[in-house]
Parts: C-alpha cells; structure tokens; sequence
C-alpha cells in the first residue's frame, strides 16, 4: 500500500513538529511518503526508517491555478491513501483528480486560529482510531554520524546549543544579549557552546564569538542540516530562538529553552522537554506571529537563570 502525507508548510520546524503523526501513521501503514513544501526536511529525516521519502512540492503548485497540473504530479505516484495535514480545499481538489482512493483532510475552510498541535493530534487520532495520541517521538539520527561529532565535546562541562539563528528577524533574541549571556555562563567554568546559525547567518555567528572571552565555542553556520542535526541532539541543552534546532533537541529528550519574541505558543506546546522564555508580564497565549516584542524585554539574567535551574 502507498501511503502519503501533505504538510502544507515551508518552515523545518513547522514540519518537524507534525514527526509524531508521521511515525504513528507509518506504524499502521508501513514507510510513508511525505509532500512538504519545506526543501530542508529530507535532509532533517534521511535516517528515519519510517519515512519511504520526501518529496518537495514546487512553488508553482501551490496556488490554485495549478491545481491540475499538481492533481497530474500526484497521479505519477499511484498513491492508495492520502493523509493532508491542512484544511485545504485545493489539496483535497487535486487528490480528488488524482484518483487517490482514500482522502483523509482537516475540516475545509477552517485555517483560522488554527493550532497546529490540536489539529495533527486530533485528526491522527481521528484517522487511526486512537485516543491521547502521542505529540512528540525520537528523531532518528545514523549512529556513525552521533560518534563523528563526539569529539566536539567535552563531557565533563554543560554542553549547549545556542540558536541565534532563525527564519525571520523579530524571532531573533540579538547577538548582543547571547554573548553577554555566554561570557556570564563563562564565569562558571562548566559550559562549552555550539552557536547554531544558517549558513547566511555566518554573520551572526561571528559577532557573537568576537565578543565572547574564551575559546569554549564552536560554530555551526558552516555545516548543512544533515551535518548540524548531530551536533543538537548531542548537546545537553538548546537555548535561542523559536528554530528548528529546538524541534531536534526536545525531540532528542533534552531541555530546549525557546525565547518567544513573535511566535504561537503551539509551536513549542508539543513536547515537556519545551521551556518557554518570555518577557515578563506577558502572558503566553497573546503571543504570536506579529507580536514583534523588543527582544530586550527579555533579560539576559532571566535567561541565565533559566540555564541554570536545568543544569
């Protein structure tokens, strides 16, 4: 039986947050098929056994116009069952004109408000028949490449993942206030660091190491996806914005502190490994995409402290 999942979302962490549903669905139905419109996410999961193969949907197919053009892409795979994570009725259209048999969808024209945790949970719930579906699982991550990065590591300090990378500028914490709170962890003599940024963030990277004392850090902007992952799952601890390398590290057991500046709550609402840093007097679920908060709002002491009650 071919069995396929549409994730209709272009961020890693978007994508990886739905990895649960993927491998309960994979359990039932054997390897699956995932369409996503993210171009990372085969790189993010070419070792999970569960996952037959990712697919990158074009950009072209995801407008309405195209809607026979992608029905006539998806027909190529002779898919049985088609599971869409999104309430789209362009998708569930095009599924329709491909002669999927089974088409299993999101309410149609319910995208408003839309938490994206409560939906997966309960439609995959909905779909296999289950109750108190799980949110969160284990990445799967090749052992050689766990054992290539170990010697990165110093196993008797604190290893951590500082993520001063991410996809948009008003998610970023700023790099003055991540180098100011590596030089106070310096003080302590037990930390060593990753700065996790992309590779047209290198920038970004570079002016946090000037401005740290002390040679306890490595940078990651160089490395691609599938080279980064090991790096954070085999750290103690993420710390930085809401990115994807919060996904991996919580989906990999280990704290991750998300500092949220302009993102919903239901993005780090998945797993108990989540911590959530906020600016004080905010209240959580009034946070979301174009709350745009100042960064600095967010103290470097406040985050230290966090730090410090998980070590």
């Amino acid at each position: 039986m071919k069995v396929c999942v549409y994730l209709s979302y272009i961020g890693l962490g978007a994508n990886l947050l739905h990895l649960s549903y993927l491998h309960q669905l994979s359990e039932k139905f054997g390897p699956i098929t995932v369409f996503t419109l993210c171009k990372n996410l085969s790189d993010a999961l070419e070792d999970d056994p569960k996952i037959k193969e990712v697919i990158v949907i074009d950009k072209k197919y995801n407008k309405f116009k195209n809607i026979f053009s992608f029905s006539s892409e998806l027909k190529k795979f002779n898919f049985d069952k088609i599971f869409i994570y999104y309430p789209s009725p362009r998708i569930f259209i095009a599924c329709k004109l491909a002669g999927i048999k089974d088409i299993y969808h999101y309410p149609l024209f319910k995208k408003k408000n839309l938490h994206l945790i409560n939906a997966a949970q309960k439609f995959t719930e909905s779909v296999l028949n289950i109750e108190k579906c799980q949110t969160y699982t284990k990445i799967h991550i090749n052992e050689n490449k766990l054992k290539s990065v170990s010697t990165y590591f110093d196993k008797s300090k604190f290893n951590i993942v500082i993520g001063a990378g991410s996809s948009g500028p008003t998610t970023k914490w700023g790099t003055d206030n991540y180098s100011n709170l590596i030089n106070e962890l310096n003080k302590l003599n037990k930390f060593n660091f990753f700065i996790l940024c992309g590779p047209n963030e290198k920038l970004i990277a570079q002016e946090i190491m000037d401005k740290v004392e002390g040679d306890n850090i490595t940078d990651l902007s160089n490395k691609n996806i599938s080279e980064v992952i090991p790096f954070i799952a085999s750290a103690d601890m993420y710390v930085g914005n809401d990115s994807f390398g919060s996904h991996i590290s919580s989906q990999s057991g280990k704290p991750s502190l998300v500092i949220l500046l302009d993102s919903p709550k239901a993005y780090t609402d998945y797993t108990p490994n989540h911590i959530r840093i906020i600016p004080e007097g905010y209240n959580v679920n009034n946070i979301t995409h174009g709350s745009e908060i100042d960064p600095n709002l967010i103290k470097v002491e406040q985050v230290y402290k966090s730090i410090l009650s998980y070590t």
